[in-house]
């Protein structure tokens, strides 16, 4: 049977963006219209449709003026399948980060690049500039395959990396938009210079496979009105949890024999976090186990997910399209027979797989041909110039002097690779001399495995601060921590401005989700290895309470946990009930707080805590002599105040 569109919707109308997709002859318009006006800003149809091309229309909240018009700007993703940044092209990105953006470039969550800041007359340039230097930014938003994740460690010595990057390239080629819009837009029409497409790609794009392909249309695969909703798609392999593979739409795990030939690949599919405040019909949901498809039909089985996807996902509730609502709504088994309708014969069962793993390779390491790379941490992602701390020129120089490829992590870190041994002193000189840390031992582990959205001032999504907000909330949290006697642990937070969920709270052992201005919910129980979901245990913390919110919590944490077991796995294993019951009872002693000079709070739920505020510049002293003595502020504070009492008379 061949499918020309979706199903027939009979009970509600499509969303208003189902209407702009099918008028917008194959992502042109008005888009190619609009860039042309000397405006500031594109209108609302526009907008949705410009997503596709890569870019959010945003304005700065920071700068908002009553009775002016807003701050608009733009942000440009790239999209970068495994991660992957040519040296070519982030020299263009830091280039124009420069010339048109904020002076800052963004790793996201997705291993790709963010570019903020970006006016509408210049957007063109930009993104012309980025497809030149070997990028791209097609389909990095909008209703389509976004960026295709893999793990990032450039194991030469382990063939299964390999293969995760080559079918991560792949199917993003496979799943790329096929419109000539792109192009013509912002290249006017000049079609780029790109690697060659395997020619199995290119098979499988126009094989029909049972109604996968729709014919006599610029979209073979996802036809007039794309997708219901972004589709996220993952490749990694046994036992490696670098990119979150159960909040994926579709995770492909590759699967070799014994001499690390490739077999195949098992299929999770299902994974999601978008939410929204208050409407239950909407969650956060984990990937499930579908089966096992052979390497030489692997291409053809994503093709049959996403055509179910294509034709059976919600075009009437943007809310409630994405792949998890469908599979939630049928259940694994419908599902399944549904995709094997699409490819034609059963899937394989599923094979067994051991335990997945959190990685993030920061630090010096071999790749296993003679070469090494480097993980290097990036705080939430922010790759900026700030005092003497030089992560953007360190990053810049290395490679303008060494040409190294680059792989993104979904940490929002990078990694360098293909470096000569005997480049490692002179690329450490620079890290060292630009303040940039290559040694992981050396950064506070709450720091190392935590990760924010930007959200405010310019995600148009945030209900309160994220990115601006963690580096402080996170200090705040390792002094609960040694107040208790907690002074070795660590665990993974998260922080997002919003409940959609860009930097996967809902995957931590602590996350926090923007539900008002300077106030959170709070997730608990997720595991350190991203393979459980957490759940919500409040809907609303004020910033200012988190310390007294969080110390009843850790307290019962030290006196009842498990040898070994982790944060996030005690609040999993007690429940949430025992935690309550434990934080009502509980009577904490007097303490000080330290912090910067700030308007008092307003919060009257706090219980014997006391605030002692600082100057800017006495603060930074003392947070830079308890960092450089291993010891936290309180500790440094009390024992200052007790010398200086026992001077007085």
């Amino acid at each position: 049977m061949v499918k020309s569109a979706p199903p027939p919707l009979t009970s509600r109308k499509p969303s208003k963006v189902e209407g702009i997709k099918e008028n917008s002859n194959f992502l042109r318009e008005p888009v190619a219209t609009q860039i042309l006006e000397d405006t500031t800003h594109f209108s609302e149809d526009a907008i949705q449709i410009l997503k596709f091309h890569g870019s959010y229309q945003q304005d700065n909240r920071d700068n908002r003026v009553k009775g002016q018009e807003k701050d608009y700007q733009f942000m440009l993703r790239t999209k970068n399948p495994g991660g992957l940044v040519p040296p070519q092209l982030y020299l263009a990105l830091d280039k124009l980060a420069d010339e048109y953006g904020n002076h800052t470039l963004r790793a996201t969550t997705r291993q790709g690049f963010q570019l903020h800041g970006i006016l509408k007359k210049n957007l063109k340039a930009a993104i012309a500039t980025i497809i030149k230097n070997l990028g791209s930014t097609l389909g990095a938003c909008g209703d389509i395959n976004r960026n295709v994740m893999a793990p990032p460690a450039p194991f030469k010595n382990q063939p299964e990396y390999q293969y995760a990057w080559e079918y991560a390239q792949n199917i993003a080629d496979l799943l790329s938009p096929q419109t000539g819009a792109y192009y013509e837009i912002w290249l006017d029409g000049e079609k780029a210079i790109s690697a060659e497409e395997s020619p199995e790609v290119k098979a499988a794009r126009v094989r029909n496979g049972n109604g996968t392909i729709i014919h006599d249309t610029e979209e073979p695969i996802y036809g007039t009105y794309y997708m219901p909703r972004k589709f996220k798609v993952s490749v990694t392999v046994t036992g490696d949890n670098s990119i979150d593979l159960y909040s994926q739409d579709l995770t492909l795990v590759v699967i070799t024999d014994s001499q690390g030939d490739l077999q195949g690949f098992n299929i999770f599919a299902g994974g999601g976090l978008g939410r929204t405040h208050n409407k239950e019909e909407t969650f956060a949901r984990i990937a499930d186990p579908i089966g096992y498809v052979n390497k030489a039909d692997v291409y053809d089985a994503v093709k049959a997910i996403v055509a179910t996807q294509r034709d059976y996902g919600d075009r009437t509730d943007r809310r409630h399209a994405r792949l998890k609502y469908l599979i939630n709504d049928w259940g694994v088994d419908k599902f399944r027979a549904k995709v094997e309708e699409y490819f034609g014969k059963p899937l394989a069962p599923f094979q067994e797989l051991p335990e997945f793993k959190y990685h993030d390779f920061l630090g010096w390491h071999e790749q296993g041909d003679g070469n090494l790379f480097l993980g290097i941490s990036i705080d939430n992602g922010r790759v900026k110039d700030e005092g003497s701390f030089k992560l953007k020129t360190a990053l810049r120089e290395i490679v303008e002097q060494f040409n190294l490829p680059i792989r993104l992590t979904a940490n929002q870190n990078l990694i360098f690779y293909e470096i000569a041994p005997e480049n490692k002193a002179a690329i450490q000189a620079i890290l060292d001399r630009c303040g940039v840390v290559s040694d992981p031992n050396t950064i506070d582990p709450l720091v190392r495995y935590a990760m924010a959205c930007p959200a405010l001032p310019t995600c148009g999504l945030a209900i309160t601060e994220s990115e601006r907000a963690i580096p402080g909330i996170l200090e705040r949290i390792r002094a609960v921590l040694d107040k208790v006697g907690l002074q070795n642990e660590h665990f993974v937070v998260r922080m997002t401005g919003c409940p959609n969920g860009c930097a996967r709270p809902y995957m931590a052992e602590l996350g926090f989700v923007g539900s008002a201005p300077e106030s959170y919910q709070v997730w608990l129980g997720g595991s350190p290895n991203q393979t459980r979901l957490a759940q919500p245990y409040v809907e609303k913390l004020h910033h200012n309470d988190i310390e007294s919110f969080l110390e009843p919590i850790f307290v019962y944490f030290k006196q009842s946990r498990t040898s070994q077991e982790s944060f996030g796995d005690f609040c999993d294993r007690v429940g949430f009930d025992a935690i309550r019951e434990f934080a009502s009872q509980y009577e904490p002693e007097a303490a000080v707080t330290v912090e910067p000079e700030a308007p008092k709070a307003t919060s009257k739920s706090r219980k014997a805590r006391y605030r002692v505020s600082l100057h800017d510049d006495l603060y930074t002293k003392l947070k830079t002599t308890a960092t450089s003595q291993g010891r936290s502020m309180t500790d440094l504070v009390k024992e200052a105040l007790e010398a200086y009492f026992q001077t007085l008379p």
